[in-house]
């Protein structure tokens, strides 16, 4: 097994390469505007470091989100179009679900809650009974909304840190973006126990612990037809 993993869903640009056991390789830099053009060379990079090369690599990994729709599509792009041309699998995961079992990693015991930046003065967030089960699906909501469901427990994520007067349980010891090493570290779990890694989510399709690779936006775009269009035509 050889998983290369990334993601672009959070200001961060992450990828990781795994073998089953162990983080290889991996590479991590925060940039909220330079997704695509920080993300190949990241690849390359960690390649090299880990003495690979892409034909060696056996699957994707990468986070599907939540996420800004421009950053998001960066990644989901590259993972989909490495695994076609390569012909090999591509595994999606909810990017809250690899901040919440990087926090599980560092120690945090459940329940928590994982928030991150969705801008526009709102949050991507979700619950967890512990870091590997999240309970329900994630959700975009102004804090003020939320406040009553968080206030107290502990909560990870940039989301969190931007709205402490509402995540009041914040853990800024923590990691605040995700990692494509925690993803791949939870996918290779999730592949080990075939069926595992299950969450409520699967139920609406979830299989094995695993998403399609396809964005998690939770909202809708901005473009949209104007109410009164009118359409002209020829005569």
């Amino acid at each position: 097994m050889l998983l290369l993993a990334l993601d672009t869903a959070t200001p961060a640009v992450t990828v990781a390469l795994h073998d089953g056991t162990r983080t290889l390789a991996a590479a991590d830099e925060v940039d909220a505007r330079r997704h695509g053009e920080l993300l190949l060379p990241a690849v390359d990079r960690v390649l090299a470091e880990a003495g690979a090369a892409l034909g060696d690599v056996t699957g994707i990994v990468v986070g599907v989100g939540p996420g800004p729709y421009t950053g998001l599509r960066v990644g989901l792009m590259t993972a989909t179009t490495i695994g076609a041309a390569r012909g090999i699998p591509v595994h999606g995961l909810c990017t809250l679900d690899g901040i919440a079992h990087a926090a599980g990693e560092a120690g945090l015991e459940g329940p928590f809650v994982v928030a991150t930046d969705a801008r526009r003065k709102e949050v991507y967030w979700a619950r967890y009974a512990d870091a590997r089960t999240r309970l329900g699906d994630p959700a975009v909501d102004r804090p003020a909304d939320i406040a009553e469901l968080v206030a107290g427990v502990p909560a990870v994520g940039m989301g969190a840190r931007l709205y402490a007067d509402t995540f009041t349980g914040v853990r800024e010891d923590l990691p605040e973006h995700v990692s494509a090493a925690a993803l791949a570290a939870l996918a290779t779990e999730r592949l080990a126990a075939g069926s595992g890694g299950e969450t409520e989510g699967e139920a609406d399709g979830e299989a094995g612990g695993f998403l399609p690779p396809l964005p998690l936006y939770l909202r809708r775009p901005d473009a949209r037809v104007p109410a009164n269009y009118k359409v002209v035509t020829p005569r």
